[in-house]
């Protein structure tokens, strides 16, 4: 039961979001050739602002662990 979990720069309409979802899902069960019943995808909007202090130390600097594809930028740098 797949439980996808994003966190991106806030800004973008429902809509979008509702089609980000849908992509996502969508690449989940075909990936894990699991039923789109079993999948959720949950959106966090996080201020630009914040990013550095709410996403990029505590789940990327502070969970390498569960990356799986690395940012290509520091914001520590």
């Amino acid at each position: 039961m797949p439980h996808v979990i994003l966190k991106m720069a806030a800004g973008k309409s429902k809509a979008e979001k509702q089609m980000l979802a849908q992509a996502l899902a969508d690449a989940v069960t075909s990936t894990l050739n699991c039923d789109e019943k079993l999948v959720s995808v949950a959106i966090e909007d996080i201020e630009v602002s914040d990013w550095k202090e709410k996403v990029f130390i505590p789940d990327i600097l502070g969970k390498p662990e569960l990356i799986w594809k690395e940012p290509g930028y520091d914001p520590l740098s």
